[in-house]
């Protein structure tokens, strides 16, 4: 996959999380970039980005930093094989300390 390719997957699969969040009543920024920050009740953040140069999509939340690639129509954790849409909801709720539901649109 070239930069481009990337960064349009990328850009649809970040507007995808934006809406999922707001969908979930969680109060969801887009910054300069496309950098979405989600800041919960407890005044606790997540930011979600792309990484052109690495083709990632990376998190920065409570419980760490994680990446992701794109891989057969999913986002995979580099680390561990998750799911990033299981991944978001789990570290929301970690944050949220409720559960959380995430749907991709």
């Amino acid at each position: 996959m070239d930069e481009t390719e990337f960064n349009s997957l990328a850009e649809r699969t970040l507007a995808q999380i934006e809406d999922a969040f707001e969908q979930a009543g969680i109060d969801i920024e887009v910054q300069p970039g496309g950098v979405l920050q989600i800041e919960f009740d407890d005044g606790s953040q997540m930011i979600i980005n792309r990484h052109s140069a690495a083709r990632e999509i990376w998190v920065a939340a409570k419980l760490g930093g994680f990446h992701f690639r794109p891989d057969a129509g999913r986002w995979i954790g580099t680390r561990d094989g998750a799911d990033l849409w299981q991944a978001l909801e789990r570290l929301a709720a970690a944050q949220a300390g409720m559960p959380v539901k995430l749907a991709p649109a």
